[in-house]
């Protein structure tokens, strides 16, 4: 194998400047040479560029690396392999570069990323009483441990290096918190305190190049480009699209599809341009053999893009099979933290009645249904009560369905009813931790972490400054999952449900707290063992709370296809039910866009079994800052202002509009009140709904019907036209398929220019141009 890094040809420069081929290409075929058996499995995720020195696992995007003749680059950089570790050395000076894995004279390419940071020091000034000073914020996941000050004369100092972005945070000085006394700038955190915030500039928006989907013919398609550009990455699949199948022409972008695209059912063209002052929005397009798909009805269950999640608890779903039902029925156990009975027959039931498909969603993630421990574990004080394993989070086995929810057989029948419908199914799938009970804890203690840290202290809930050891608590041992004897057994259990009964990937729960070691070895698995002998793919997205740096590091071709975007939530949640702004709302979706890109995969929910329901929020029963799961216990909470039924649909269609995967939690299509933990797991309820509630709900199905049938909302450019504190509007448009989407917080009507041949759908008038939006309510225009 040899390595080498080579500058920009002179086809390249010339291409650049422009050329003259006739539009989309001259070659009678213009085929492009792929390989039979790919290097690379699945889309290759672009790798970011590091300041100096940047450091690739081989194996995250080539499965077997002794196949490789050579790794070459166009950039300026020192390329070497040691240990299954790609190191690229040198300092980018463009915004984007190409890397090609080689295999027999044929080659699959990854995108190169600068990335861009800044210094910023961060200074405490000293009383003289101080010991010790830290600092937690959205930059180092919230752990003061990452950051200690260093003592300097009058202050305490130390930096950071920041990319471009806003960055909330807080001093700890010996065990308080406090802002920054030098800041002046703070923020709502969305739970009743306030935190600092910085903001490090980046590239001008007005100055960066944005591309748009124009147009397409049979064989080609055209984009247009917002400011000049100095150079383009195309890719079709991994292959690089070469110069004489691109053409630029002023702010026009002509690319020439490959012949052998028409051989493929599925495959997608990937896009990216940059200038001076930085890089674009990314361009994906989706093919259906070799031709531009236009319409969601080309469109399955593969096509993750365009998956509307619905998550459910079991146990609290739909009761299909009483002959299960195994209440502990103890003055211990309080009725709410019991089992109810719902089980994996009555979610069967209800695929075949037709509830999902009515509704609109197509994935359902089903909370885990491995064997759980009898009895009571766990306390609370007030109402003291212990908590039965109802949630399915305390696994005593990993490849045993639990009896209370039904068999192997009923879980077989649910994914076969669910495939026959078109549907997706993900597992909740727990590695973290096992219950104590666990037959792999019992032969084999010391797969766990301490329990103890060194100082004596108990090591549980130490979420941040001990996430890869913390017991969530003392009867849930934490398994060491550095090591590959405890990695091994638990991949491999994994591997037994998409083998035994072929569901269609997993939501992984505690993501961060379990080494990036067992994330790459579950993937190669994955893609070895099932997706290149069955031809499934398999769709992974993991739970992290934490900074966006945090969250993205588990994101790549070599691990997990996607997180949820909690960050994201937690500012929606703030802003519709009344404590944020909408500019902090539109910031929050730059934010994540930047990390996370314009076609990301990331979960956007409504709701979850973490976090109180957010109708209670909007209707005032529950209070940001208060202990929301102490008012579930000790408080009746129901409905108080039927405005919230309307703020929680705005919350919706927010996150139908966009990118990434929306995620209904179970109730939220009908308005399901409740405080935390376990009140916001009530009974799902079906039946006698009341009007506000099957208003609701109609509006619910409405939303995930325009997601599902505009293109613009499932691979759509996505552009904010304006924003202020009370309202946000926002653009996704695929080709002539528009969707703008606008809300209003507001107490008073706004008026909104939009297209006059817009469709109206929800609380909006439209006359002629000027759409008329009441207070506290939104719409989502339709442009065909």
């Amino acid at each position: 194998m040899y390595l080498r890094s080579k500058a920009l040809t002179p086809m390249r420069r010339w291409f650049l400047l422009g050329s003259l081929f006739i539009l989309f290409g001259c070659k009678a075929d213009n085929s492009l040479k792929t390989l039979n058996d790919p290097l690379v499995v699945g889309l290759a995720s672009p790798i970011k560029l590091d300041l100096q020195t940047t450091y690739v696992v081989l194996e995250d995007y080539v499965l077997n690396p002794e196949r490789l003749d050579s790794v070459t680059t166009d950039g300026p950089f020192f390329l070497e392999i040691d240990n299954s570790i790609l190191t690229i050395t040198g300092r980018p000076k463009l915004g984007l570069y190409n890397l090609t894995f080689w295999d027999d004279g044929v080659g699959e390419s990854v995108l190169l990323k600068r990335t861009k940071k800044t210094m910023y020091s961060f200074l405490f000034p000293s009383k003289g009483s101080e010991k010790k000073v830290m600092i937690k914020g959205e930059f180092n996941a919230w752990n003061p441990n990452n950051t200690v000050l260093e003592k300097k004369g009058n202050s305490f100092t130390t930096y950071e290096m920041l990319s471009p972005g806003t960055y909330q945070y807080l001093y700890v000085v010996d065990g308080k918190e406090f802002r920054d006394p030098h800041n002046p700038d703070s923020i709502s955190n969305g739970m009743g305190g306030w935190n600092s915030v910085i903001e490090i500039q980046g590239p001008e928006p007005e100055k960066l190049p944005t591309i748009k989907t124009s147009a397409y013919a049979g064989g080609g398609i055209s984009l247009t480009c917002q400011n000049p550009i100095q150079g383009i990455y195309a890719y079709w699949n991994n292959t690089l699209i070469p110069n004489d199948l691109i053409r630029i022409e002023g702010n026009e972008i002509n690319i020439t599809l490959p012949e052998n695209a028409k051989l493929i059912d599925r495959s997608k063209i990937r896009l990216w341009a940059y200038n001076d002052e930085g890089v674009s929005n990314d361009v994906l397009i989706p093919l259906n053999k070799g031709s531009v798909v236009s319409s969601a009805d080309q469109l399955g269950r593969n096509d993750y893009e365009a998956m509307v999640m619905y998550f459910l608890m079991v146990d609290r779903f739909n009761n299909g099979n009483p002959t299960n039902d195994k209440p502990l029925n103890i003055p211990e156990v309080h009725p709410k933290a019991d089992y109810f009975g719902g089980d994996l027959a009555g979610i069967t039931q209800k695929i075949q009645d037709g509830y999902f498909q009515d509704l609109g969603t197509n994935t359902i993630w089903l909370s885990p249904i491995t064997q759980n421990p009898e009895g009571a574990f766990g306390k609370y004080p007030e109402p003291e009560t212990s908590f039965s394993a109802y949630h399915g989070y305390w696994p005593i086995s990993n490849v045993r369905v639990d009896y209370r929810f039904g068999s192997g057989e009923d879980f077989r029948s649910l994914v076969n009813a669910a495939h026959d419908s078109d549907m997706n199914v993900l597992l909740d799938y727990v590695a973290n931790h096992v219950h104590e009970q666990h037959p792999i804890y019992q032969e084999n203690p010391d797969w766990a972490t301490n329990l103890y840290l060194p100082d004596g202290s108990l090591n549980t809930e130490r979420w941040d400054d001990h996430r890869l050891t913390t017991w969530f608590d003392t009867f849930m041992p934490t398994l060491d999952l550095s090591r590959m004897e405890t990695v091994d057994p638990m991949t491999d259990s994994a591997i037994f449900w998409l083998k035994e009964y072929g569901i269609d990937g997993f939501r992984h729960d505690a993501t961060k707290h379990i080494p990036e070691i067992f994330w790459r070895v579950l993937t190669k698995k994955v893609k070895q063992q099932v997706v290149m002998e069955t031809e499934q793919p398999v769709f992974q997205i993991g739970e992290t709370y934490g900074s966006h740096e945090l969250i993205k590091s588990y994101i790549s071709t070599g691990m997990l296809d996607a997180q949820f975007d909690f960050n994201m939530y937690d500012r929606a949640v703030s802003t519709f039910a009344g404590e944020g702004s909408m500019s902090s709302l539109a910031n929050a979706l730059r934010e994540s866009i930047k990390y996370y890109g314009d076609h990301n995969l990331m979960g956007y929910i409504t709701g979850n079994q973490d976090r109180p329901r957010f109708i209670s929020y909007a209707d005032g029963s529950l209070k940001f800052g208060e202990d929301t799961k102490y008012a579930g216990w000790n408080r009746e909470i129901s409905i108080q202002d039927t405005l919230a039924y309307q703020k929680l649909s705005a919350l919706t269609a927010y996150m139908m509009s966009i990118p990434g995967i929306p995620c209904l939690y179970y109730g939220d299509e009908y308005g399901s009140p409740g405080g935390n933990d376990p009140d916001n797991r009530r009974q799902m309820q079906f039946d006698n709904l009341d009007r506000h509630q099957l208003a609701t709900r109609e509006r619910t199905k409405k939303m995930i019907e325009l997601r599902r049938n505009n293109l613009a909302l499932i691979y759509g450019d996505t552009e904010i036209l304006e924003e202020g504190d009370t309202y946000l509007v926002i653009s996704r448009q695929y080709f002539d398929n528009q969707v703008i989407s606008v809300f209003n917080i507001g107490s008073n009507s706004i008026d909104i220019e939009v297209p006059a041949e817009g469709k109206i759908n929800f609380y909006g008038e439209l006359n002629g141009e000027m759409l008329t939006l009441p207070p506290n309510s939104f719409e989502m225009i339709t442009i065909n």
